[in-house]
């Protein structure tokens, strides 16, 4: 079983606005939606530590993901997601993620992970992180 490390030393932050079509029927985020928010904090980190995503060559790629949900967000309101590194591999590490919303930043509204293999496109199978990318999230 994945369990979240006990030191969340953030590495990433970003702020999504909450659209109105997010909501469902409950009239809160619908739970798919968090997998979005968690792709584009995602994406933004993995650029900021300069890693290419444009699938040619060795790219990062998710092979797991998933979400807790702890406290319902509605619109309108503004995600505010931290990103954390832990577990780091050969070839992969883990990310956590905590949400929350800037009106109330200590309240946790979801917690996430994902797993981040590095992958050569050509063959299908892993390969060692980039050294660049394992200094910077070490």
């Amino acid at each position: 079983m994945i369990s979240k490390e006990d030191n969340f030393r953030q590495l990433h932050q970003c702020q999504i606005p909450v659209r109105w079509g997010d909501m469902d029927a409950y009239g809160h985020v619908n739970n798919a939606l968090y997998m979005r928010y968690l792709e584009e904090a995602r994406v933004q980190f993995l650029a900021q530590l300069g890693a290419a995503v444009d699938g040619n060559g060795t790219d990062p790629v998710i092979i797991n993901v998933g979400c807790t949900f702890l406290r319902p967000i509605s619109y309108p309101a503004t995600v505010n997601i931290k990103i954390s590194v832990g577990e780091i591999g050969r070839s992969s590490f883990m990310t956590w993620y905590e949400l929350s919303t800037t009106d109330a930043p200590d309240v946790i509204c979801s917690e996430g992970y994902s797993k981040v293999v590095w992958m050569d496109h050509n063959t299908g199978r892993s390969v060692p992180l980039p050294d660049a990318i394992r200094q910077r999230i070490s």
